[in-house]
């Protein structure tokens, strides 16, 4: 990588891709003792009733099981529970000094820039994420979405895609390799997801995401100790 990224205490590598145990508030147990996670995700828009009040408890919470946190309150129109953007920002106005991370959509270009400035100067990672529900986007489609989050100064890129076929993944592969030395994070949803978690990787993806509770993806995530293992066997560093 051109770049040193770290999320907390905790360096990113292409040559050694960082596991990230996601959850809700249901999981948070799972979450604080998720076996062979580097860190972990809070989705606050997973949370029965998200509270800006609450929310610095439940991340002191996971920050005491010793793992970086990064803390997402995902839009309803790229996979999240329908929240208003209100609520949204509060949210990651509250929980951003209690946690290492933030992962914001490229798509909430308001609500981006006015947490992009505050997280810098807090020292907290940014990740700017674009979701792709239904189908994979060309390769230069998905490039110009890395561009748009550095313009609005993402340290990380994160592209999700539903990925049908090999066909698909082969796309998220090739955007993977281009973009390997600018903090790229790619993944699949659908039947291609469950492989991507481990070819894209291989091919230089930061991170890579299981549960360690329900669920958080549609479909293509992995139980987080399935993934640690399966990395860690073919992927050793």
């Amino acid at each position: 990588m051109a770049r040193r990224l770290a999320i907390g205490s905790v360096p990113l590598s292409d040559r050694a891709p960082r596991i990230v145990a996601a959850g809700g508030e249901a999981d948070l147990e799972a979450l604080v003792g998720a076996d062979g996670a580097d860190l972990v995700e809070l989705r606050a828009d997973l949370c029965d009733d998200p509270r800006p009040e609450t929310l610095p408890a439940l991340l002191g919470r996971l920050r005491a099981g010793g793992r970086p946190v990064i803390l997402t309150a995902r839009a309803a129109a790229e996979g999240g529970r329908p929240m208003d953007e209100a609520r949204r920002r509060a949210l990651y106005t509250a929980g951003l000094p209690h946690a290492d991370a933030i992962d914001v959509e490229v798509a909430s270009t308001a609500l981006a820039a006015e947490l992009v400035p505050r997280a810098r100067a807090a020292g907290k990672t940014v990740m700017l994420s674009a979701h792709a529900l239904h189908a994979t986007p060309p390769v230069a489609a998905l490039l110009q979405l890395l561009d748009r989050a550095e313009a609005l100064g993402a340290d990380l890129t994160k592209l999700v895609a539903h990925a049908a076929d090999l066909g698909d993944l082969r796309v998220l592969l090739e955007v993977t390799l281009a973009a390997r030395t600018r903090g790229i994070v790619t993944l699949a949803t659908g039947p291609a997801g469950p492989l991507s978690r481990v070819v894209l990787p291989a091919a230089g993806s930061l991170l890579a995401y299981g549960h360690a509770g329900r669920p958080t993806a549609p479909s293509g995530q992995l139980p987080v100790a399935e993934l640690a293992a399966l990395l860690r066997r073919l992927l050793p560093s």
